[in-house]
């Protein structure tokens, strides 16, 4: 900005401010200004300044040079708040550097609309994420349910071991097994990494284990014990081997 662009914008802040504008006022402003053009963005800059009231009703506004360069930037940078570089296929170092500083220039300068929305996120989460989430029964890149009745409705449907209350630790549909005893920062009992296999059986249909079958299964496991125990018991009665010392004939 040169003295006379400062005197314009000058003239523009007065229609404010009611100053008096002089010739070594503009050459002030053009110093502090050198760098910043006059533009539609630098008098939107003083509009925007006198447009906000003072947090003192009884100050008056009185616009400053440094109040037109922050202002004139706020009002740029709005326009790149979503910005995306537009690549060209196999650009050079050189070439890119030239396309992004003008695309940035382009829509800073409000002569490119800028974007209007927010750009949509895209790929799936990481993988180590995904099986900790399948770990503790839940379907991951399903479906949610727009409402809280097709939530409830879809929680009788849910796939995996989730998908059933629990007949070991009662858990409710839908969340997690739960440890025997409990804690402070746990009262319920804390959350198992793995559903029970009791849990496991009931969403796959099969049935679950009687008490006759349980108690059948516990004998059978004491009886494998006390064979086992058995046997290295007769392990160690095996007498070991006389060592004959050889006779004088013999020899």
């Amino acid at each position: 900005m040169n003295p006379r662009e400062a005197a314009e914008l000058l003239g523009h802040c007065a229609a404010f401010d009611n100053r008096k504008p002089s010739q070594g006022a503009a050459v002030a402003w053009a110093s502090a200004l050198h760098d910043v053009p006059l533009d539609s963005d630098a008098k939107a800059a003083v509009a925007a300044y006198y447009s906000t009231p003072p947090k003192d009703p009884e100050q008056k506004l009185w616009i400053q040079p440094h109040n037109v360069r922050t202002l004139r930037s706020k009002i740029r940078s709005a326009r790149l708040e979503n910005f995306q570089y537009e690549p060209i296929g196999d650009e050079s170092t050189a070439e890119y550097l030239a396309r992004y500083r003008g695309q940035v220039q382009a829509i800073a300068s409000g002569r490119v609309a800028p974007a209007t929305g927010w750009l949509a996120l895209e790929g799936g989460p990481h993988p180590e994420f995904v099986r900790e989430l399948e770990a503790r029964g839940y379907e991951v890149g399903r479906d949610v349910p727009g409402s809280d009745e097709e939530s409830l409705s879809a929680s009788f449907r849910r796939a995996g071991p989730l998908g059933v209350e629990c007949p070991a630790c009662q858990a409710a549909i839908g969340r997690p097994c739960k440890t025997p005893g409990g804690s402070g920062k746990h009262p319920l009992g804390k959350p198992r990494s793995k559903p029970h296999t009791a849990r496991i059986r009931a969403v796959s249909g099969k049935s679950e284990v009687t008490p006759e079958q349980r108690a059948a299964e516990e004998e059978r496991r004491r009886e494998a014990s006390r064979l086992a125990l058995a046997r290295m018991e007769a392990d160690e009665d095996i007498p070991d081997a006389e060592i004959v010392e050889p006779t004088a004939e013999a020899s």
